[in-house]
């Protein structure tokens, strides 16, 4: 195992890093299981692993630092908070008062002193960002977490929260989470390279596209029953997706490889790409996953593939996962009041 530093933390992960997310009662209640694909991964030299409060509502956590007893110094934690745990309305969000809260649910469940990596899971628009970054610096000063990170944010909201921290002397971000697959490039055009601008480490998520990389959903095919199809039914019979998913199959196997090993060595082939996130359900599932760790693509390969997916360009819907800005999402915001339009 080739390890790839975080950002410029000093900290050395794995390039692939192993998702606890299907962990729990909400996708694998079998916690043996769940342990020894824990320790398999170890085995093979991941010493990464990516979990959430939110994750089988906490279910995942308590799996993860179960496993780990023993082997907790050997390995970079991160997990993240912003999903609601409870019907409290403050039991949620960016506040000061819910993540230091959070944090110690979630050093309580993973039974651990201190978080390696911890990560606001969604931009919170309606928080003050230095909010957000003061908590966290004060949570890092008290040795409770080692850095921060966030997820799925905008190029624009990266740039805010290095600004502020810059501006007031707080502990920068140091890690973004965004999802990144062949079907999903747009943070080819400004993600990746403010990251890079600013030394952070990116990890995917979603490398394999919710599942539809792994080329179990084909064109004219009846829609296969899985987890995905029932959570993202849209997005895993997207007949665009679908289209891509035919023409990328020859190019893997002119590789020599399985699509979902073809998709996999795509994503840790970006130079601003730290680890990607492979989270298996099953044992049967990681063992193919690990077979593929080790492929790499040839510029020929890349080249095909930038043909069939141009840079930059998202194919795949993101259904239910992705942030939608307020500017967007919100109504009001997108169109004046009748008495200010313009008359012709």
């Amino acid at each position: 195992m080739i390890y790839r530093p975080f950002g410029r933390t000093g900290i050395k992960v794995s390039p692939f890093c192993l998702g606890a997310m299907m962990f729990g009662g909400v996708a694998n209640a079998d916690r043996e299981e769940c342990t020894q694909i824990i320790h398999k991964a170890l085995d093979a030299g991941i010493n990464f692993i990516d979990t959430a409060d939110r994750y089988s509502n906490g279910q995942s956590e308590e799996i993860v630092g179960a496993a780990l007893k023993g082997r907790r110094e050997n390995v970079v934690i991160g997990t993240k908070v912003y999903g609601p745990m409870g019907s409290d309305p403050n039991q949620q969000g960016g506040s000061r008062r819910w993540i230091t809260r959070a944090a110690e649910d979630s050093l309580r469940r993973l039974q651990t002193d201190y978080i390696d990596l911890y990560q606001l899971h969604r931009p919170v628009p309606d928080t003050d960002i230095e909010e957000v970054l003061s908590t966290f610096t004060d949570l890092v000063r008290a040795g409770k977490i080692r850095m921060f990170g966030t997820s799925t944010f905008p190029a624009s909201d990266i740039l805010d929260a290095q600004w502020v921290a810059e501006r007031r002397g707080l502990h920068r971000v140091r890690g973004e989470q965004q999802p990144y697959s062949i079907l999903n490039r747009s943070i080819e055009r400004e993600v990746l390279p403010v990251c890079q601008r600013f030394g952070m480490a990116v990890t995917a998520w979603s490398p394999l596209s919710k599942g539809m990389l792994t080329g179990k959903y084909r064109k004219g095919q009846k829609t296969p029953e899985s987890l995905r199809a029932k959570f993202f039914p849209k997005a895993m019979s997207d007949e665009r997706s679908l289209d891509v998913v035919e023409q990328l199959l020859p190019v893997a196997a002119d590789a020599g490889l399985s699509l979902t090993h073809m998709a996999l060595a795509f994503v840790v082939a970006h130079p601003a790409i730290t680890a990607a996130i492979i989270g298996p359900r099953t044992i049967e599932q990681f063992d193919d996953l690990l077979a593929g760790l080790n492929a790499k693509l040839d510029d020929a390969t890349l080249d095909r593939i930038d043909m069939i997916v141009s840079p930059g360009v998202d194919i795949a819907p993101l259904e239910g996962s992705a942030y939608v800005p307020p500017a967007i999402q919100n109504l009001v915001l997108r169109r004046r009041p009748i008495s200010e339009r313009s008359v012709a």
